[in-house]
């Protein structure tokens, strides 16, 4: 897939991860829609961006407002070629503690920020990117999805964002291969801990404490390495159906 004069969404656009890939695709030559919450962001890094960028505020959990997005970047922008997800969360409680088993709201609600509202999006930009022309390869177009090493191997206390990473994990490949006679790919990236949002405030000592069990290097990701991942995996046709583990070899223990 060709960076230069395509059109990217990014949900979770205005922060972390997905702003710097927003960043590295205009700067490439995207056309860059930027989905996140209203009290995001979201308009001063479109216009930081410029190159015709814009913001489409957006709730990853609303399945209609997710669908007006992606309708407004193709009406504004001329299409959808590139899809990245990266909004979700999750909380900290055991399948059962002493003030009894997890309750079962909080187990739905980690599943639907980050297991439905990536199919969400993930279905909706594959429909609007199967109208593309395709290329000279026959591709139309790539929808990277967000996971976590917490899907292989979940710590304490994350049973819920476990269980909904791992699901991400899992409909990769059916994904792929569901997309792949339209020329559709997609993939999702599992990344360890990264300096975004509440992480970004952890003291060196605590950080060093986090990542003790990484092979090298011994410290968080920064948002521009989860970047050049995500343009790799677009400008790679045979990147498809897998999710990369971005880790620097860490391994999560117990706790």
């Amino acid at each position: 897939m060709q960076i230069e004069g395509s059109v990217a969404a990014l949900a979770g656009g205005a922060s972390g991860m997905a702003l710097a890939t927003a960043q590295e695709l205009s700067a490439r030559g995207a056309r860059v829609a930027i989905l996140d919450l209203p009290d995001s962001a979201g308009e001063s890094v479109a216009a930081e961006l410029g190159g015709g960028s814009i913001f489409c505020p957006v709730d990853v959990r609303e399945a209609e407002s997710v669908e007006a997005a992606l309708d407004r970047a193709v009406q504004e922008l001329g299409g959808l070629h590139i899809g990245v997800n990266t909004a979700g969360g999750g909380i900290a409680r055991r399948t059962l503690s002493r003030e009894g088993p997890h309750p079962l709201d909080q187990f739905r609600g980690v599943i639907e920020l980050n297991l439905i509202a990536s199919f969400n999006f993930l279905r909706l930009a594959a429909e609007r990117m199967s109208r593309n022309q395709p290329d000279d390869g026959g591709e139309r177009g790539v929808v990277i999805s967000t996971a976590s090493i917490a899907a292989f191997e979940g710590q304490i206390g994350q049973v819920a964002y476990t269980a909904a990473k791992a699901g991400i994990a899992g409909m990769t490949l059916t994904a792929a291969r569901d997309l792949g006679g339209l020329g559709i790919r997609a993939m999702t990236i599992a990344p360890s801990l990264f300096r975004t949002g509440l992480t970004k405030l952890a003291s060196e000592e605590m950080a060093a404490n986090l990542t003790r069990d990484a092979a090298f290097p011994k410290r968080m990701g920064e948002p521009e390495e989860f970047a050049r991942l995500a343009l790799a995996i677009v400008e790679n046709p045979m990147l498809n159906g897998s999710t990369i583990r971005l880790d620097g070899g860490q391994r999560f223990a117990p706790r």
